[in-house]
């Protein structure tokens, strides 16, 4: 049996650590009866050494617990499946580094970029800040194929549709800020920003997934999620819930 601090000391997590471990359900220990302290048996060492693997592959606690606690979970297939993740991840460090190393050829007198290369580059850093940003949610909420969809669709992005899909997110957002202005969700501005918002969302995901249903669905999570209500919140004060009315009115006129 191991004693919080034993247990520490041979596995290099801090105390600290074990008991948030306990408080969050990740890994119970044992209890002396007579004085309550947490005692660690080869039980409790076992799942340790598993929560320590996983924590390794960058598999969140919370998804780790779940792992561990349900019954019958196919274990391999989130391996598997986790290894995706990582060597897609390995492709993007990989051209990243090439980017990296072109800058300094740039830098240090060498050859120049030329501007199909830099668009090239904007996108994969588009990709990557939305990948660290949402992908494990993603990931975990909607599955690896639609985090993967919009990595493909905007690293298949043209030129073109690039410039047409940020003059509709500038569009979007300047109607919108005209609407809430004028606290009128069924007016023209509104319903303007619901319609650009449509189609920029679709450069985005695949055209047929953006249903009503679904948009009004995003719509309202931007009210519900402070990454987001922040962002609109900063277009105009209210903006958040205003947009979510908007989209309702708009697709209840379509009806």
């Amino acid at each position: 049996m191991y004693t919080v601090r034993e247990l520490a000391q041979l596995t290099g997590l801090t105390p600290r650590a074990l008991r948030y471990y306990d408080a969050i359900g990740l890994l119970r220990p044992a209890r002396d009866a007579g004085n309550d302290y947490r005692l660690y048996g080869p039980q409790e060492v076992d799942r340790l050494e598993q929560i320590l693997l996983y924590r390794a592959m960058g598999v969140p606690l919370e998804s780790i617990r779940h792992i561990l606690d349900t019954p019958g979970m196919d274990q391999a297939g989130v391996l598997r499946e986790h290894l995706e993740y990582l060597l897609e991840r390995r492709r993007e460090v990989e051209e990243l580094i090439h980017v990296v190393r072109r800058m300094l050829e740039e830098m240090e007198g060498g050859s120049h970029m030329s501007g199909k290369e830099r668009f090239e580059r904007m996108k994969q850093q588009v990709v990557r800040e939305n990948e660290a940003a949402y992908g494990r949610e993603i990931r975990e909420k909607y599955g690896s194929e639609a985090a993967d969809s919009y990595a493909a669709r905007v690293a298949g992005m043209t030129e073109e549709a690039w410039n047409q899909m940020k003059a509709e997110e500038e569009g979007y957002q300047a109607a919108l800020r005209r609407a809430a202005a004028l606290d009128d969700p069924t007016g023209v501005d509104a319903q303007e920003a619901v319609r650009l918002h449509g189609q920029w969302l679709r450069h985005f995901w695949k055209p047929e997934a953006v249903t009503p249903q679904a948009h009004i669905a995003l719509v309202e999570m931007y009210g519900q999620d402070p990454r987001f209500t922040d962002y609109y919140e900063a277009i105009a004060p209210g903006c958040a819930s205003f947009f979510a009315k908007a989209a309702k009115a708009y697709y209840e006129g379509r009806n």
